[in-house]
């Protein structure tokens, strides 16, 4: 019989690095370019393999939120903590958000990357971006506060719309926290349900480079990488500006709450990967909630924050937007007073507040934003049509990484961060998962 120690050395020991998520992933996404690149039409036919992923995580979202936010709240100590924890978020999201705005609108114009191409804004095809614009005019403050609100309660986890089940989640677990004792049994049974779901999400994950692969495949099959070449300038400053964003700012947001920001990418770096082949931030929300408490942030805190701030903290969506209008306005030679770009901030603030991180949403949000702002012309938006996939990928991570470090802030304002258990995470630069073995093995393991 082996010792307990030795038993548990073999249950830690880290898996071959071909069996490690992230590499995979990443064989996946370079693969998937390489099909795209020399076999277009074959690769186009991929796409449902990334759309079937993305369908499977999502379908697992509504019952993770749920149950982390439920069983979050009915362990807080009083329903004081479920608002103090909301007011804290939303206060770091409006910081954040509008920051990243500001910058993206600097950063136009510093780098002017629309100057010289001279459009004539009467020659824009505005059919191409006709279905966009038809689903921002649905869009405005009042219906997406009533879309917060289900049709009925289990409304919420047939639409997968997150905010809804953040809202059913929050209520629910208040009633259980009021009802108090006599609701121990329910709370212990949701408890109980966590572990086999977070299971089903490992299991999901497995599927995750098969995602990744098909969806890299169809965005370089159907656009290809010469179409960066037109607009070269844009996509490159967006792709710098975001990371100088990550970098800079998260950066200094990090160091002062104790960690660092690099450390933390490489602690993510399987997600980043993922979200980054499938365009889409979603794909790692499951993931992103487990790993941040194992991190050693609360299960409350992750459960507030992380869903909170896929709808209220799109640093990547903000940059793009603002950056995206004044490329148009640039590219068009339309001339902006300082009262209409204030104007132009202001809308993209509210507007950009619920924008899912499905892809596409960012490109809907700045329809949105443009629409209500007469001297932009929205059919502009067909000059970036091209090129806006390759931009949601760079939205989609940095909306990631802000959510991230803003759990491990808001977690670190509440009290509830272990920082002996974040710096043991971001050390290792892994999710500090063992072994996927059957429940009990490690209560097997302390009898042995």
């Amino acid at each position: 019989m082996h010792s307990s120690s030795t038993t548990r050395a073999r249950i830690g020991e880290r898996r071959p690095l071909y069996r490690q998520l992230y590499v995979q992933v990443l064989v996946a996404i370079f693969l998937g370019a390489v099909l795209g690149h020399f076999w277009p039409v074959f690769a186009e036919s991929l796409k449902p393999l990334g759309d079937a992923f993305i369908k499977l995580v999502k379908m697992i979202i509504a019952p993770v939120i749920f149950l982390t936010v439920v069983n979050g709240i009915a362990g807080m100590s009083s329903l004081r903590s479920v608002g103090r924890v909301m007011l804290k978020a939303m206060l770091y999201f409006l910081g954040l958000s509008t920051l990243a705005l500001i910058i993206g609108l600097l950063i136009a114009h510093l780098v002017h990357p629309g100057t010289g191409l001279n459009i004539d804004p009467a020659s824009l095809d505005a059919g191409a971006v006709g279905q966009y614009a038809t689903r921002a005019h649905e869009m405005s403050l009042t219906g997406f506060l009533m879309d917060i609100i289900p049709g009925t309660l289990f409304g919420a986890f047939v639409s997968g719309n997150i905010l809804q089940v953040l809202f059913i989640a929050v209520l629910f677990g208040i009633a259980l926290a009021m009802v108090g004792e006599p609701a121990q049994p329910v709370v212990r049974f949701l408890d109980a349900l966590t572990r086999p779901v977070f299971q089903l999400v490992h299991i999901l994950m497995k599927a995750a480079p098969i995602g990744a692969f098909g969806a890299i495949a169809f965005t370089i099959g159907r656009y290809g990488i010469d179409s960066l070449a037109n607009l070269a300038w844009l996509v490159g400053t967006f792709y710098l500006t975001s990371a100088l964003f990550v970098v800079v700012v998260l950066g200094v947001v990090a160091r002062l709450t104790g960690f660092s920001v690099l450390s933390l990418l490489r602690y993510l770096k399987a997600e980043l990967l993922l979200v980054l082949g499938t365009s889409s931030s979603e794909a790692a929300l499951p993931s992103l909630m487990e790993k941040m408490e194992k991190a050693g942030c609360s299960k409350s805190v992750v459960g507030l924050v992380v869903p909170a701030g896929y709808s209220f903290n799109l640093d990547g969506t903000n940059i793009y937007m603002t950056l995206a209008s004044m490329f148009i306005v640039q590219a068009t030679n339309i001339h902006l007073s300082l009262g209409q770009e204030l104007a132009l901030l202001l809308v993209a603030m509210i507007s950009s507040k619920g924008a899912a991180g499905v892809t596409g949403a960012g490109f809907v949000t700045l329809a949105a934003t443009l629409s209500v702002v007469p001297s932009v012309p929205v059919a502009g938006m067909a000059l970036i049509l091209g090129v806006d996939r390759f931009m949601s990928e760079c939205r989609a991570i940095t909306n990631f990484i802000g959510n991230a470090v803003a759990t491990v802030v808001v977690a670190r304002w509440e009290g509830g961060l272990d920082r002996d258990r974040l710096h043991a995470a971001l050390a290792s630069g892994t999710s500090g998962e063992r072994e996927r073995l059957p429940a009990g093995t490690e209560e097997a393991a302390d009898a042995i």
